[in-house]
């Protein structure tokens, strides 16, 4: 009989529906580990595809309905075509949240390592921190030399804001949607201790060789005021010889 075969059809095609709703749309998903989200982004994605290949099925379903409909009498169109009407609608439902779910796991997975760039290009401008720290620990010379050496600390620690912040906000929203945050958390907690760190020896340092400068200007100073003095006196001895001065007519200088 034609209406237990479409009826049949009809039913098959509800019991995927059901059970692919149950399968990738009903259940809680936790997402601990980076695999664990891939892995159910790519299953999304196979659903996604998967669901898009039984419309060809609906659309057959959906014509030997409208063909059994349009020749069988009108006592039995009621009923098959409010179960198309329901098949159609459900499937239409199902299609739309496997697309609207698999498009949000794949902004999760795209956050993710939009953090993980994030967070690595901030962790190469702490080593380059780090390595600068290094370099002016015990920096000899003068004043000119240390302060260029303080200048490039300072122009280095001038590093915008703009990573950071970032970093925060997508940590946010993944960590609000319970994933990952374990890991996130752990991540996000080296990184903001190791940038305290080195923000406070930055600080540190800049001070340490603002002083440095000043011991080196006041040094500068006392330098060459004694120059300035020995000049006096050497030009003054120059003239004594000169003048055939004995050093006992001039005590003081001969001392």
């Amino acid at each position: 009989d034609k209406t237990v075969s479409l009826r049949k059809d009809l039913s098959e095609m509800h019991e995927w529906i059901t059970q692919a709703e149950e399968e990738y749309l009903e259940r809680d998903f936790e997402y601990k580990t980076p695999d664990e989200l891939q892995k159910a982004v790519e299953e999304l994605k196979r659903a996604k595809e998967e669901a898009m290949q039984k419309e060809v099925k609906v659309k057959l379903i959906t014509d030997s309905v409208n063909n059994f409909i349009a020749k069988a009498p009108p006592a039995a169109h009621e009923a098959l075509k409010k179960e198309l009407d329901v098949l159609i609608t459900s499937y239409q439902r199902l299609c739309s949240r496997l697309n609207g779910k698999c498009k949000t796991l794949e902004e999760v997975w795209a956050c993710w390592h939009e953090l993980l760039s994030y967070l690595d290009a901030e962790n190469k401008w702490l080593s380059e921190v780090e390595l600068k720290l290094k370099a002016t620990e015990n920096i000899q010379g003068g004043a000119e030399e240390i302060s260029e050496s303080l200048d490039s600390l300072e122009r280095l620690m001038r590093h915008p804001e703009d990573n950071r912040n970032q970093i925060r906000e997508l940590a946010q929203t993944l960590t609000d949607g319970g994933i990952l945050d374990e890991l996130i958390n752990e991540k996000l907690e080296k990184f903001n201790t190791r940038w305290e760190e080195l923000q406070q020896e930055a600080v540190r340092r800049q001070k340490s060789l603002e002083q440095s400068i000043q011991s080196a200007q006041e040094t500068d100073k006392t330098l060459r005021l004694i120059q300035e003095s020995l000049a006096v006196i050497d030009k003054q001895l120059a003239a004594y010889i000169a003048d055939r001065v004995d050093a006992a007519q001039v005590p003081q200088e001969a001392q």
